[in-house]
């Protein structure tokens, strides 16, 4: 395979119909369309104000980018300390994990109102020597905005006020409340979006590029690679390497395959994350969409149904994943191979998948430039909110069952799952799983710190479900999910069975000049998406970790084993 390519292993029936709609493609001038910003190619509303992304690798400012990564260099910058939720950070957070052994500074990515996450991400930055980037496109994003409270607040502790603001840089729309801000504070500048870039397609813009040049990378390299993709992705023929994986993955789709399982090398995975905000927040509206299903760990062909397409990207130097993506070709399982020979390719990669989720929006019939359902959980928690500041706490959960240090405490329909005339919380759990059916997928939604602890479980947690139900399964860290598949939960097919997870916290952390803290900001967020996942009628069901939230996070693991087991 060649640099951009893709390779189809896939049944007769899915390959004819990826042909037909290949040539149908073909005949209404697809691409030739989408380059011309044609809206009438999705649903005809105002999808060509959101399609500055295509020309974003030929409007780089490539010039000053490098003289800002020189500049950071000079000042002998060290840690690269990024603020941003979704599309402000998960391109940057991919470039960091993935050519950080090229960079000359480490990027710290914090995406999270959990307080220990918080302070162990501070934990590992050394102001005196660091950058603040704050990135947010609208300018009132609130995970954002409260992070730089605490961060500005910390700089001057460590520098002093009047030079706190010089540590750091925002990115944001013109005219936004945070330029304003970084104005009063004196940053040191504001990098400016393009309005017409929505967020998740931000990557090559300089949401993306900006964090890229401060860490030290070669930011001229990567825009040449992602400009050789775009040139690629306008070709009107069938060679198209964009427009022939989005084809597959919306036909795919149609015909029920839309689990989208991602299998990357581990120098590939931080990949993952990027790609699941771009395709499910873009796709999953209106009953319908793709799920992308990352970091979850391949397993052999009869743990899976026949509600998956297998996309493998092949990096040219791990080839630890050729055999068990094989045995999944060999039986039956739909597989894409991309092929990407080098690490720089990334940013070729980025603008791949940006093409692909435009065609596959128009396959499905959707505007993969709006995110409806998003709005509804701020708006939850914005209330929530506002009723801790009038009253001083938040409205009283209702406790169903305990065992321990796990209680349920939101439940819809919980007298229909009982299996006897006594509630217990391994008969709950057993009966929340067992609702799940061929086609679905499991979602397990943690409002905890996003550590290798953590992960670890969830891993497991998950993986007991797949192999067991033979489902695909998805983990979800709050918030930072909530501005990444969040969108596709609420507003996608209705085959997602939730388990929520929260916890206390061990030690709270407070928000300079506001009158609630970092748990109370992550408690009503919670709250928010339990109650728009009900509201959307979907399967959820949550549950409270009291004490040592690692121990209450196993005791659950434990639980999901057992339900499991009980029903295999």
């Amino acid at each position: 395979m060649g640099e951009g390519t893709i390779a189809l292993s896939i049944p007769a029936s899915l390959k004819a119909a990826v042909a037909d709609a290949s040539a149908q493609w073909e005949r209404d001038r697809g691409t030739d369309r989408l380059w011309a910003l044609d809206a009438g190619l999705w649903t005809g509303s105002d999808e060509d104000c959101w399609l500055g992304w295509l020309e974003a690798p030929d409007r780089a400012p490539v010039e000053e980018l490098e003289a800002l990564r020189r500049e950071v260099a000079a000042d002998g910058v060290r840690d690269v300390l990024l603020l941003g939720m979704g599309g402000s950070s998960l391109a940057p957070e991919v470039l960091g994990d993935v050519l950080g052994g090229q960079s000359d500074a480490r990027l710290h990515v914090l995406d999270s109102t959990d307080p220990g996450q918080i302070r162990a991400t501070m934990s590992r930055v050394d102001l005196e020597r660091g950058l603040v980037i704050v990135s947010s496109k609208s300018g009132t994003t609130l995970e954002t905005a409260r992070l730089a409270y605490y961060l500005l607040d910390r700089l001057a502790t460590v520098v002093g006020r009047d030079r706190a603001g010089s540590r750091c840089l925002a990115i944001t729309d013109p005219g936004s409340a945070l330029e304003e801000v970084a104005r009063n504070a004196r940053f040191r500048r504001v990098w400016h979006g393009e309005p017409t870039i929505g967020g998740r397609f931000s990557a090559l813009s300089n949401f993306g590029l900006v964090p890229a040049a401060a860490i030290g990378l070669d930011v001229r390299r990567l825009v040449t690679e992602a400009q050789a993709m775009a040139n690629a992705c306008g070709d009107p023929g069938p060679q198209n390497p964009g427009v022939a994986l989005g084809l597959v993955l919306g036909v795919a789709a149609a015909l029920g395959r839309d689990n989208a399982t991602l299998a990357l090398p581990p120098g590939l995975a931080p990949l993952g994350s990027w790609v699941e905000q771009l395709v499910a927040e873009s796709t999953g509206k209106a009953g319908r969409g793709v799920m992308p299903v990352v970091d979850e760990p391949l397993g052999p062909p009869e743990a899976y149904g026949d509600d998956r397409l297998f996309v493998y990207v092949r990096d040219g130097a791990d080839d630890r994943l050729e055999a068990p993506v094989a045995a999944l070709a060999a039986a039956g399982q739909p597989v894409v191979t991309v092929a990407m020979s080098h690490p720089l390719a990334v940013t070729a990669e980025f603008f791949r998948w940006e093409v692909a989720t435009a065609v596959c929006g128009a396959i499905l019939d959707v505007n993969p430039f709006d995110q409806p359902d998003v709005e509804a959980s701020k708006v939850a928690s914005r209330a929530l909110m506002r009723a801790y500041e009038e009253h001083g706490e938040l409205p009283a959960s209702h406790e169903v069952v305990r065992d321990g240090g796990v209680s349920v405490v939101s439940a819809e329909e919980l007298s229909a799952r009982k299996a006897s005339g006594t509630m217990t919380m391994e008969g709950v759990v057993s009966a929340h799983l067992g609702e799940l059916r061929p086609g679905d997928y499991f979602a397990l939604l943690l409002y905890l710190g996003r550590n290798a602890e953590t992960l670890a479980v969830a891993e497991r947690i998950r993986t007991t479900v797949r192999d067991g139900r033979q489902v695909a399964t998805a983990v979800g860290f709050g918030p930072r999910f909530l501005h990444s598949s969040g969108q596709l939960f609420k507003g996608g097919p209705d085959r997602g069975v939730f388990l929520q997870v929260t916890a206390d916290d061990p030690e709270d952390l407070p928000i300079p000049g506001h009158p609630y803290s970092f748990g109370v900001v992550k408690a009503a967020q919670a709250r928010g998406d339990a109650q728009i996942l009900e509201a959307r009628g979907r399967r959820l069901l949550s549950v409270h970790l009291t004490g040592d939230p690692r121990q209450g996070l196993r005791q659950l693991e434990a639980l999901v084993a057992s339900a499991v087991a009980g029903r295999q």
